[in-house]
């Protein structure tokens, strides 16, 4: 559990046996703590501590191992006088949101910037004030060997004392024989690194002794060289010396030679001049036609403008085309539609043809079996009987019984009967006439949009 501070302590896995616990006491702790409210721990820095901006104060759980299973912890403040050789008291405040809810037993630690164990205190508790932490009764007996108790403890304190005074002075002797030891050893390091310079050193020397020798006789045999070489140059310089006389002749040829050079030299002199002059006119044929290239682009701008004019009419016919092409598959699209509804309406037609056969052969049905009633009844009945039949309905097809007034005693088998039926196709015909009449009008709806 963390403070309000955002920044992680520093911890280490150092376990108790390297830790230094007597060189930070802590005073006036408690032996439990009420839950809810604020601690403030108090404690002595030793003159055997310095302390560092990283140093903290947590609170550990009794039975911890390694600084990092700390509950919550506050950053050590900096004492005044930080290098001083005297004891300084310091506190720190644990605000109550950040301590532990549990009653298990805690204890204050004092860990350095490197994660080690300065200062331990005795254990206590987080937990409620009860009535036996008030009022106590004990007998006699108790009392002696409370206190018999206590004499023994003190005792065993004292000795526990010694004991760890002596252990700590036994551990400061080790930590000076150790810082001898690291001391010694640092100086043996030092010499054993002056040693391998000073060979390093000597292997130097011997080498380059050994490149003098070497250049020592080089040096012999290039004044040996250079003996010959001064023979061979006074050989040479006799020979240099009937050439040059032969060079002298020969240069007294070139200076005639010169003066035939300079003649000729005019002469190209002159034929420079000529060319000049050509150049000038080619030089001025040159701007002419770079006037003519400059116009050749000015026109060619003027295509390229043109040609993009040309490109964006294109972009939109394009686009004006697609938009047609869209519109097209739409109607497409529409008259399947309409052919598919023409189909359906179709087969319900097919369907309602049927239904009327049907009808037609079951009211056929009918007057045969009237017909066969003629007997019973007169033909002057049977005069009465149409007259008094109403007439069918405008638009519609009726099948009725022209015996139906004649014969009384049939009435029962007459109204088992429809003595009149209207033919379904009537209506199954409007609603096809309608669909028809909207198949018909839509594309024309369509081409008057486009």
């Amino acid at each position: 559990m963390m403070d309000e501070t955002s920044d992680e302590p520093p911890t280490s896995a150092v376990l108790l046996d390297n830790c230094h616990f007597s060189q930070v006491i802590f005073n006036n702790v408690e032996k439990f703590y009420v839950p809810g409210g604020d601690v403030i721990c108090y404690y002595t820095l030793t003159h055997n501590i310095v302390p560092r901006g990283k140093d903290w104060v947590g609170i550990f759980r009794v039975g911890w191992k390694t600084t990092r299973e700390y509950y919550t912890f506050m950053w050590a403040p900096l004492p005044g006088d930080v290098h001083g050789d005297t004891a300084v008291q310091q506190q720190i405040q644990f605000k109550a949101y950040y301590l532990p809810k549990d009653d298990e037993y805690y204890q204050f630690c004092y860990i350095d910037q490197d994660g080690v164990v300065r200062g331990a205190s005795v254990p206590f508790q987080f937990r409620a004030e009860t009535e036996d932490d008030i009022l106590v009764v004990t007998t006699q007996g108790e009392v002696e060997e409370i206190e018999l108790q206590n004499k023994n403890l003190l005792k065993e304190n004292e000795e526990l004392q010694a004991t760890c005074a002596s252990l700590q002075k036994q551990n400061m002797e080790l930590q000076e024989e150790l810082k001898k030891t690291q001391e010694l050893q640092n100086g043996l390091e030092s010499l054993r690194s002056s040693t391998e310079k000073l060979e390093l050193e000597l292997n130097s020397l011997k080498k380059e002794n050994k490149h003098l020798k070497e250049l020592d006789e080089c040096r012999e045999a290039e004044l040996h060289q250079f003996k010959e070489q001064i023979q061979n140059v006074t050989s040479e310089k006799v020979r240099l010396e009937t050439r040059l006389k032969t060079a002298l002749d020969h240069m007294d040829q070139l200076q005639s030679q010169v003066l035939n050079y300079e003649k000729e030299m005019e002469n190209l002199v002159r034929m420079d001049h000529d060319k000049t002059e050509q150049l000038e006119s080619l030089k001025e044929e040159n701007c002419q036609l770079c006037m003519t290239i400059t116009q050749q682009k000015e026109q060619k701008k003027e295509l390229e403008h043109r040609l993009e004019n040309l490109k964006e009419t294109e972009a939109n016919l394009s686009l004006r085309l697609q938009n047609e092409q869209q519109q097209n598959r739409d109607l497409m699209k529409e008259l399947e539609e309409q052919r598919h509804l023409f189909q359906i309406l179709q087969a319900k037609k097919s369907e309602s043809d049927e239904e009327k056969q049907k009808l037609r052969e079951e009211n056929d049905t009918h007057l045969r079996h009237l017909s066969q009633a003629r007997d019973v009844s007169s033909f002057s009945a049977v005069s009465q009987a149409q007259a008094q039949v109403p007439a069918p309905e405008a638009g519609c097809l009726v099948f009725g019984n022209p015996y139906y007034a004649a014969e009384a005693n049939l009435e029962s088998r007459a109204a088992r009967t429809d003595s009149i039926r209207k033919c379904r196709w009537e209506g199954e015909e409007g609603s096809l006439g309608e669909s028809c009449k909207t198949f018909t009008r839509r594309p024309q709806q369509k081409a008057r949009k486009s």
